[in-house]
């Protein structure tokens, strides 16, 4: 790398940081002051409020680091375009593909942060974040489903009327045993309890069925405790649950959900393909950035980071737009094109615009 190449790289990622501390920083003191009532509710201390803080800046600051690269791009550009340094460059013999390198080199450190940050690293923090939040900034959480069903093995399925979180208890418990499209044995219960000293389930006042060709046995019983494929945590709020499983976990997750016969996974399945999509809107954005803002403008760089703004405001749009949309999404597919959607006209706006630059 060249003198040049460090020059723009170092005002590139500085200018980045900067702009990303800044926009955070005005975050978290908004959020602090409409927390505040509630902090004081719970009586909560300033290093438990600071520690909260601590988990929720990775977060934030993920979440705005596309526009905020976008936005940083077209500063540091359209600051040089209007000190004439790119005409400059320009004129000794650089090509404009050549003081793309910089750039790009700079955009892929931050890709590649950013993948291991929503890959992991923000995951991790998230689970302190979100448990924060159902237990002080929510309104408590109760299991409002009923008729749940689930399927805990190839041939096993529970069914359950009631469940009450604050008890851990289910009532009407069903339990089914299918092989080959018949059904072989059927237990009901009143209700089962969890019992957390031995980690399993005691089912109470229970009858079980089995069926022996055209007889049928029954046996009837008080209690008696079983491991199921089943936990509590099954009915515990998911509020952002998404947000708090690492890239492992969310792929293991879905995963065992469908096993179970378990449908409404879309926000799991964006999220999971969000991991991988998020680091290249990276690149795209600061590949934009650099060609709306190498063009010397006679509005200055105001009027290019203004621009830079709206183009940023377009792209947001863009993507809750196309994620509104693949919450309907019926298959994996679907929901990974419509996601890939603003990146992929993005790229294709980017690739039309380099063919306007100077060279």
């Amino acid at each position: 790398m060249k003198i040049l190449d460090w020059y723009i790289l170092k005002s590139f990622l500085t200018a980045f940081f900067f702009v990303v501390l800044i926009i955070v920083s005005i975050i978290c003191i908004i959020n602090l002051t409409e927390m505040n009532d509630k902090f004081i509710k719970h009586g909560l201390g300033a290093a438990t409020i600071a520690k909260y803080y601590l988990y929720y800046t990775p977060y934030i600051a993920n979440l705005v680091s596309p526009i905020m690269v976008f936005i940083a791009t077209v500063f540091v550009t359209s600051k040089m375009a209007s000190h004439t340094e790119i005409i400059a460059i320009l004129s000794s013999g650089v090509s404009f593909r050549r003081m793309m390198v910089p750039y790009i080199i700079g955009a892929s450190m931050l890709a590649v942060l950013t993948f291991l940050m929503v890959g992991w690293i923000i995951p991790n923090s998230n689970k302190f974040r979100i448990n924060f939040e159902l237990q002080y900034l929510k309104n408590p959480y109760t299991f409002e489903g009923r008729n749940v069903h689930f399927k805990v093995a190839p041939d096993t399925y529970i069914y359950i009327q009631d469940y009450y979180s604050g008890e851990n208890k289910g009532y009407r418990f069903t339990i089914e045993k299918i092989e080959n499209n018949k059904l072989k044995e059927k237990l009901k219960a009143d209700y089962i309890t969890w019992v957390p000293e031995k980690n399993k389930w005691r089912v109470s006042d229970y009858q079980i069925h089995k069926f022996l060709g055209m007889e049928e046995e029954i046996i009837k019983g008080k209690a008696f405790d079983t491991t199921l494929n089943l936990y509590p945590k099954d009915f515990e709020s998911t509020y952002s649950l998404q947000e708090s499983l690492t890239l492992n976990e969310l792929s293991t997750y879905i995963a065992e959900q469908r096993e179970r016969g378990k449908g409404n996974l879309e926000i799991y399945i964006i999220q999971r393909y969000t991991i991988f999509i998020y680091p290249v809107a990276i690149i795209i954005l600061t590949l934009i950035g650099l060609i709306v803002s190498a063009r010397k403008s006679r509005g200055g760089a105001g009027f290019q980071i203004a621009l830079g703004f709206l183009i940023a405001f377009v792209y947001i749009l863009f993507v809750v737009m196309s994620r509104s949309i693949a919450l309907s999404g019926t298959t994996d597919f679907q929901i990974a094109m419509l996601v890939l959607l603003p990146n992929a006209l993005f790229a294709a706006v980017g690739v039309i615009l380099y063919h306007t630059v100077p060279r």
